[in-house]
């Protein structure tokens, strides 16, 4: 068993037992526990009572927080050739058709998200076994199949992202940068919570939320009452 630092065991003290109902309190211990070397991402866990074996009980959909997450997305766009000035000018950062789908093909995936227009799906579908696993088929319900690039692409480098709940029905997503202002961080993380809120699943009966945690990549979990967030 890893021996645990001196500093990983202090910041654990201070978060342990504790629930926050104050967001601006968790986020300051937040910002205080994250210790390490390098400018750690800001993580949101929430525990879901739902079981996405059933299909209305999945949770799978986008958000776009008002200050990004901290991070560049590199987006590759599929599309046929009259679009490909549109997909440069918005912001894409690789744009092909027949010569990206053979790229594809032999494992050469230099792109963070992969937006394709509708008549480019069919040439998609082969692409599954390879985009698949790594959470990069486009889709509709994630909007990366779109006919408007410019709004598409405008809205995913801003910073829009798609979150999901696994198997167990937790979501784990990033929502910033512990470099972020503490109110940068409350906006994303209020923004992330309601997301979550309005895209509760039809099946869902009861409490929708078990539980909620926030942490640095290094930092300990901190725990959240609902109450924390505003109705």
């Amino acid at each position: 068993m890893p021996k645990l630092s001196r500093r990983h065991k202090e910041n654990v003290e201070k978060t342990k037992n504790k629930i926050y109902s104050n967001l601006d309190q968790a986020i300051e211990v937040l910002q205080e526990t994250a210790s390490a070397k390098f400018v750690e991402s800001v993580e949101l866990h929430a525990n879901l009572n739902i079981d996405p074996k059933y299909a209305d009980q999945q949770l799978r959909t986008t958000v776009t927080l008002p200050h990004g997450v901290g991070k560049q997305v590199k987006i590759a766009v599929l599309t046929n050739d009259e679009n490909f000035d549109e997909a440069t000018n918005a912001g894409a950062d690789i744009v092909g058709n027949e010569e990206l789908i053979e790229n594809i093909t032999q494992g050469n995936i230099d792109f963070d998200l992969l937006i394709a227009t509708p008549n480019m799906m069919p040439k998609l579908a082969k692409l599954g076994r390879v985009l698949g696993p790594k959470g990069l088929m486009p889709s509709p319900k994630s909007g990366t199949v779109s006919s408007t690039l410019t709004a598409t692409l405008t809205d995913f480098k801003k910073g829009k992202f798609e979150y999901k709940a696994d198997k167990t029905g937790i979501v784990h997503a990033t929502f910033g940068k512990v470099d972020f202002t503490s109110t940068q961080l409350v906006e994303n993380l209020q923004a992330f919570y309601d997301s979550i809120e309005k895209n509760r699943p039809s099946g869902v009966k009861g409490k929708y939320f078990k539980s909620l945690s926030i942490c640095s990549t290094m930092g300990p979990s901190i725990k959240l009452d609902f109450e924390s967030f505003a109705a």
